[in-house]
């Protein structure tokens, strides 16, 4: 009879917290201030190419004053938000950055999608990122941030580094590179494979 009547009060226990927890849900509808606000771009580029040039810091009397281009940014969407506290733009359908060093040398790093801060010069490469080197080395990941002030890029993601030069591959985890390629610190490696040198070679 105890235990009857204790199974009755623990059911009333469990239907009291249920119907509890049904009248707590927030069902409010929020207006004005409180409804969450919709941010949108204050401009859209489509098909864009953008060219980064620098002016030589010494140009003399007869100098034409020719510009060298440094890096090209193109894709087929860049959305601005540059009028908010915090500025930015997206790149939602991928972007292509080609960058050139003194010896006009061209790396390419491409993305299905990014999002530069122009405060902190920090652009956030997402989905299929591929840096490919003018010596041919190529780095690829899911997620790469590259620095544009300090001309880095860095990951704490999985990656695969191919170096032709000595004919490896490299597979790891976390690493930050030189935006050339030319220097690499991987944080956790699994280890080198070696390209096997195909029969005309």
């Amino acid at each position: 009879m105890i235990t009857y009547i204790l199974d009755i009060f623990k059911g009333i226990a469990v239907v009291s917290m249920a119907m509890l927890f049904l009248c707590c849900q927030d069902n409010y509808k929020r207006v004005g201030e409180e409804a969450k606000k919709e941010i949108y771009p204050q401009g859209i580029a489509k098909n864009f190419v953008l060219t980064y040039t620098e002016i030589p810091e010494k140009i003399g009397a007869e100098d034409n004053g020719s510009s060298e281009v440094l890096a090209v940014l193109s894709g087929p969407v860049r959305n601005d938000f540059e009028n908010l506290i915090f500025p930015y733009q997206t790149f939602p359908e991928g972007l292509l950055v080609e960058i050139f060093n003194e010896k006009n040398e061209k790396t390419t790093i491409e993305a299905d999608y990014g999002i530069y801060y122009g405060a902190t010069t920090i652009v956030d490469l997402q989905g299929n990122v591929m840096i490919k080197g003018h010596d041919g080395k190529e780095l690829e990941t899911p997620q790469l941030y590259y620095d544009r002030g300090n001309e880095w890029a860095f990951t704490q993601e999985k990656f695969k580094f191919t170096n032709p030069e000595d004919g490896t591959v490299m597979d790891g985890e976390g690493m930050d590179i030189k935006k050339d390629l030319s220097f690499l610190n991987a944080h956790k490696t699994y280890g080198l494979m070696l390209i096997k040198e195909s029969e005309d070679d």
